[in-house]
């Protein structure tokens, strides 16, 4: 077992480039710009949170021949402020102590304030030739233009589910555990994109003790609902059943299954029988049955699986999150609302 006092995330944070896993495009762009010495003095990254942004910034402020001591975090949330941005502009001048460069992480970028932006901007202009900044942000829109601009931006994608997948099984093993392939995909899903928040959960999985991991306990921890209530949710939807959809999202609630989870779960069943409906190829021989399902109601309902109803779910999610005392009054109404048609 590891350390308790470590978490995952921290004991499996990659430590060179050749561990970061599903970030193939970004990797290739900064190897190549350190080995051909072509260093850009302002980096942009962007990307969802957990993606990796931060723990690449130290790599390649590592592999430009940084010492700690040169390597200069700021938290742009907590130090937003142009005094602290001016305090900033007057240490760039500054040389290093030990290295080449002074790189300068900027993490949630877009949360520093106008007047901080433009003083941060005066000295991107115009940067000491020993200073790097790595700009990080999960909203890179949010930026001025005119400090984007004079940025090299570099994206960093979501994993893909069966990436997070296979990561999730090595850790697990890593740390003495068997963990099913169904429920390391589970708790990739539960990660929504982020290898942080996907290693905590596997985190919390991992303190039951069992060195084999059950899916159906772990289903029950996270308060996952078994997909196929949520097929014959969707098959009652597209039947106009009023009282089947009832019946389905009450005995949801009883078995006290978070509204906004049960949602997002709904969401991605429909997005998955749109995809049937649209293309009917289908390579995963582990889900013959679910599939089978999936492209019958997609099939026998062409009107009602479509990117419409995607939309809609999408625009009135929002809803579940006003209250949560009537997130599953809310839940159970969008749905019935889609017999309205």
């Amino acid at each position: 077992m590891s350390d308790p006092h470590l978490a995952l995330y921290r004991k499996y944070r990659p430590q060179k480039f050749d561990d970061v896993v599903g970030q193939v495009n970004a990797i290739e762009l900064l190897t190549s710009a350190i080995k051909q010495k072509k260093i850009s003095h302002a980096y942009l990254f962007s990307g969802g949170r957990g993606t990796g942004k931060t723990t690449v910034a130290r790599i390649v402020a590592r592999e430009i021949g940084c010492d700690p001591m040169d390597i200069i975090e700021i938290d742009a949330a907590s130090n937003r402020g142009i005094d602290e941005i001016r305090e900033l502009r007057e240490a760039v001048r500054t040389a290093p102590f030990v290295s080449p460069y002074k790189v300068y992480i900027v993490d949630e970028a877009h949360m520093l304030t106008k007047e901080a932006a433009n003083a941060l901007l005066k000295t991107l202009e115009e940067p000491p030739s020993h200073v790097v900044f790595i700009l990080a942000t999960t909203d890179p829109e949010k930026l001025p233009q005119t400090i984007t601009s004079r940025c090299q931006k570099i994206v960093f994608k979501q994993p893909e589910i069966n990436v997070l997948t296979e990561t999730l099984i090595k850790i697990a093993e890593k740390e003495g555990y068997l963990l099913p392939k169904e429920t390391g995909e589970l708790i990739a899903k539960e990660g929504k994109g982020s290898y942080r928040d996907a290693l905590g959960i596997l985190e919390q999985v991992l303190t039951t003790g069992d060195k084999k991991i059950n899916h159906e306990s772990v289903m029950e921890k996270l308060g996952t609902p078994e997909e196929e209530s949520f097929i014959e949710l969707l098959r009652a939807v597209c039947e106009k059943n009023a009282k089947g959809i009832l019946k389905i999202t009450d005995d949801l609630k009883k078995r006290n299954i978070d509204a906004i989870k049960a949602y997002d779960v709904f969401l991605e069943l429909v997005r998955e029988a749109l995809i049937l409906r649209v293309n009917q190829a289908n390579n995963n021989e582990d889900d013959k049955s679910r599939v089978a399902d999936l492209s019958e109601i997609a099939k026998s309902y062409p009107q009602i699986i479509s990117s419409r109803l995607i939309l809609e779910l999408l625009e009135k999610r929002n809803l579940l999150e006003v209250s949560q005392a009537h997130s599953w009054v809310a839940f159970t109404a969008i749905l019935l609302s889609f017999g309205e048609y």
